[in-house]
């Protein structure tokens, strides 16, 4: 494992020098889109490389998978099949909200070695908030943090992707919105994970896995007492070109959402 302080610095000084100085001072000419959709701007292609030059003197002959070096190789994505350990990064999780000067982004850090999440670290640089996970558990300000709700359908918050499903699914999906106490979305998944582990959400329904979004935000959730699984329920397989996915503060709470889909 990596020293947690190491990595807490980096993700200071990452936010301090590139993206806290350029929140609510982007241009339009440092905001483009990938794919013709995807929103991207100047300052998640410098944090990017910026981690991966701190990392990789972390880590010898270490591996990095993160979400704009994929959008020019998707072959990276092989990383996961080597013995190599792998550091997986969302320069700016939430890269919508930061253009437009809102709060709620975050950057997202995994370390992965033989198809193994080894620690996760979720950083939110508006409010210098650090969490972290590893063997030991997950850890809010070196606090540790131990889910123990046992929350309902009818009382859970949460968010549903209703975005890449198949149509079959995505029909389910809207039915069965108005079974929760609330469903909204923060435009950071990332800031999601965060607060399933706080108690202030409780789930997070999703169909597009891109390892970036998922692998900190589940490993932090699950090391907490929360759970994950795909709906053969089996835990979220990073490596893999994986697909449906629920995210909760309790398998309990899972099962009844697969339930709730399948009826």
């Amino acid at each position: 494992m990596v020293n947690v302080d190491d990595i807490r610095e980096i993700l200071f000084n990452v936010s301090n020098k590139i993206i806290l100085p350029s929140f609510g001072n982007l241009s339009n000419n440092q905001i483009s889109y990938k794919n013709n959709k995807d929103i991207v701007t100047e300052i998640d292609i410098k944090v990017e490389k910026e981690l991966y030059s701190n990392f990789s003197k972390l880590i010898k002959d270490s591996k990095f998978v993160g979400e704009e070096t994929y959008s020019k190789d998707p072959s990276i994505l092989n990383f996961y099949q080597s013995d190599n350990y792998c550091w997986t990064v969302d320069p700016i999780d939430g890269t919508s909200n930061f253009a437009k000067s809102k709060e709620r982004f975050a950057v997202m850090v995994s370390l992965t070695k033989n198809k193994k999440i080894i620690q996760s670290f979720i950083y939110k640089p508006i409010g210098e908030e650090f969490m972290y996970a590893d063997k030991a558990g997950t850890f809010f300000n070196d606090k540790k943090i131990q889910l123990s709700v046992n929350t309902t359908i009818e009382n859970s918050i949460g968010s549903i992707s209703t975005k890449y499903w198949d149509e079959n699914q995505k029909e389910k999906l809207v039915a069965i919105k108005n079974k929760f106490k609330n469903i909204n979305s923060y435009g950071s998944i990332g800031c999601e994970y965060f607060d399933i582990v706080l108690g202030i959400r409780d789930f997070a329904l999703l169909s597009r896995l891109h390892p970036w979004d998922h692998i900190p935000g589940v490993f932090i959730v699950r090391q907490a007492g929360g759970h994950d699984c795909h709906f053969d329920k089996l835990e979220y397989k990073f490596y893999e070109n994986s697909k449906n996915l629920v995210v909760s503060s309790s398998k309990k709470l899972s099962y009844a959402i697969l339930n709730l889909i399948g009826e």
